[in-house]
């Protein structure tokens, strides 16, 4: 056999010379074997890469598409940037913080959204936990403003108002939009009793500095360092105890957070790179409307005729809490109470584990440390939610009769601080 057959046969191209480089795609150079085109199928790896890699682009802009109009509320994104130009042009306060605080909502329900489908690949427990983050970060970014700014009645009244919403108003509504056409719906007992005796725990250490302030000092005003020193102890405690709360419900009693038997996980409806993606995006973009609506906060409110006290526990804290709303009357209205318990009660143990911790510590980066001395009202509402949430999840049933109860009982609250003076 001549050379040329020889090389000819090795390469299996019959009277092709070995001195001719192989089929190359043009461009696709590097790696073993890349870039070489196959005769028979017209393509090549480097061109099945490409193509894959358009195409993944492609599905997550498709995915991120049917995200933004999966709700009506999403027309309401048109506020983001109407909220910035207004700021910007120097409009009057009033009208900045209301379309800031309207391009919040539609903000924290993609978060809402985006939460819900990632953690339908995760889980309801990591799922929960992973919800009750993300819509604890609005509440804590905005707080963080409002201490840089000296509103540090607004700041504790939104830790107040946060318990107190997911507890009562978020948790209410999941019940009754879950419970609307079923007889009732069921959720992990256990799960329920040791969520509740966690936050029952967490307040009450919340609110020791002022139970405090009132044995030893007679009121419930500020006194100096000692308080300030115990708020700081407190809030060191309250964060050990966040952190051994993960390692229970995450690691060493995972089968707790499972869901009950008569609850099935529906199949994920996006891809978890696209709701991961939105999930980012979303809260950019409420941290940037979180400091314009904080930088008008107090002339718009003035103009309103509400109370510091008033703004932070009702109006700040359904704003930040709205991410938490969605997801959890979603997840209930398609029967996943146990997602919807664990978004609502691990909001509120959050914000009392984590949130106000953090808002003490970051107190002293501004200069000014911030105790957690609260209104004597503010304590009296936050047990007599907890008690009333611990009765009615007692028996790890639920239906829509005991959500009216819950949002009847937050609607007193919220009628009782209107008149509460300032």
């Amino acid at each position: 056999m001549s050379s040329q057959g020889a090389e000819a046969a090795l390469f299996g191209q019959p009277g092709t010379d070995s001195s001719a480089p192989p089929n190359r795609e043009p461009g696709c150079t590097g790696g073993k074997g890349r870039g070489f085109r196959n005769d028979r199928t017209g393509t090549s790896f480097c061109g099945r890469l490409l193509g894959e890699r358009v195409n993944e682009r492609l599905s997550l802009g498709r995915d991120l598409g049917r995200f933004l109009s999966s709700s009506w509320l999403n027309v309401l994104l048109i506020f983001v940037p109407a909220s910035i130009i207004l700021d910007f042009a120097h409009f009057p306060p009033l009208l900045v913080f209301l379309t800031a605080a309207l391009g919040i909502i539609p903000l924290a329900g993609l978060v809402g959204m985006a939460t819900l489908a990632t953690s339908q690949h995760i889980g309801p427990g990591p799922g929960g936990l992973l919800n009750a983050t993300f819509g604890n970060a609005t509440e804590l970014i905005i707080a963080l403003f409002a201490l840089s700014k000296g509103l540090v009645v607004v700041v504790k009244a939104s830790i107040t108002g946060s318990i107190l919403g997911n507890m009562l108003l978020v948790l209410g509504v999941s019940m009754l939009a879950g419970g609307w056409g079923r007889e009732r719906q069921r959720f992990n007992r256990t799960t329920a009793g040791t969520a509740v005796a966690m936050l029952m725990l967490a307040v009450t250490a919340l609110v020791m500095p002022a139970v405090w302030d009132l044995v030893v000092a007679g009121s419930l005003a500020s006194h100096g360092p000692v308080v300030d020193l115990l708020s700081l102890l407190t809030g060191l405690v309250l964060l050990a105890t966040y952190s051994a709360s993960l390692v229970f419900s995450l690691v060493t009693h995972r089968e707790l957070l499972a869901p009950s038997d008569e609850q099935e996980m529906l199949a994920p409806a996006h891809r978890l790179s696209s709701a991961v993606v939105l999930l980012l995006l979303a809260t950019a973009f409420i941290a940037l409307e979180s400091e314009v609506l904080v930088g008008v906060l107090v002339p718009a409110t003035s103009a309103l005729g509400l109370t510091q006290l008033f703004v932070g526990v009702i109006v700040v804290a359904v704003i930040g809490n709205a991410a938490e709303h969605f997801t959890a009357t979603s997840a209930a209205t398609r029967g996943e109470m146990d997602l919807a318990f664990q978004v609502a009660i691990g909001a509120s143990s959050q914000v009392a584990l984590l949130v106000a911790p953090l808002l003490v510590l970051a107190s002293y980066l501004f200069g000014a440390p911030m105790d957690l001395v609260f209104n004597p009202f503010e304590i009296f509402a936050l047990f007599l939610a907890v008690l009333s949430v611990g009765i009615v999840t007692l028996d790890g049933e639920s239906n829509w009769f005991e959500g009216i109860q819950l949002v009847a009982v937050y609607a007193i609250l919220a009628l009782a601080f209107f008149f509460v003076p300032g």
